[in-house]
């Protein structure tokens, strides 16, 4: 599809990602939260926020929003599993939402905030699979996980505004995540979080 056409070009000619990059997809609420949660990791070579899972093609911001299209907010990474493990992504997403959440994440609610893996084949959902297992057994059966796990859709980058959101304004999203009290539930949920 076109929006991978760049990825996929940058892949074959070798600039600036590993031979094996491999590519993971998770929704879980808002993007710029998501986003932030994997892009510093070592190994991760990107990670992009954009729209995924719904109907209409070339989705935008606004239509997303209306809630209108099925598409989730969610996160393209591009990682290099020789540096960190698909798994390992996994285990980190698990602790950066509410996974017990049906009507969005946090003080976003709606189908595009939504949590769900997006996975691109069975290893990857074999994974997925046992990582949400361990994932429960954390937090016991009293509190059922709620995510699914979905087949890959095409993946729609979102607008520049939205790349990089907590680098270019860090004040207004550290406000938002504040206001949201996504830090609260998230510790109360899987205890301390590290920076």
């Amino acid at each position: 599809s076109a929006p991978h056409l760049a990825l996929a070009t940058l892949l074959s000619a070798g600039i600036g990602l590993p031979a094996q990059a491999e590519r993971a997809i998770f929704a879980g609420g808002c993007f710029w939260c998501v986003e932030s949660a994997f892009q510093e990791l070592p190994g991760v070579s990107a990670a992009v926020s954009g729209y995924t899972g719904g109907t209409l093609e070339n989705p935008d911001y606004q239509s997303v929003s209306g809630g209108d299209t099925g598409h989730y907010e969610a996160v393209e990474i591009t990682f290099d599993p020789a540096l960190i493990s698909y798994r390992e992504l996994l285990d980190i997403y698990w602790t950066t939402i509410d996974p017990l959440d049906q009507g969005g994440q946090f003080c976003d609610r709606g189908t595009s905030y939504l949590s769900a893996v997006f996975v691109l084949d069975e290893a990857q959902r074999a994974d997925a699979e046992a990582s949400k297992a361990a994932a429960q057994r954390r937090l016991g059966p009293g509190q059922p996980i709620v995510t699914p796990i979905l087949a890959a859709a095409t993946f729609y980058p979102a607008e520049d505004y939205h790349q990089d959101y907590y680098r270019k304004n860090p004040l207004r999203y550290k406000y938002y995540r504040w206001g949201c009290e996504r830090d609260e539930r998230l510790e109360e949920l899987w205890g301390p979080q590290g920076d």
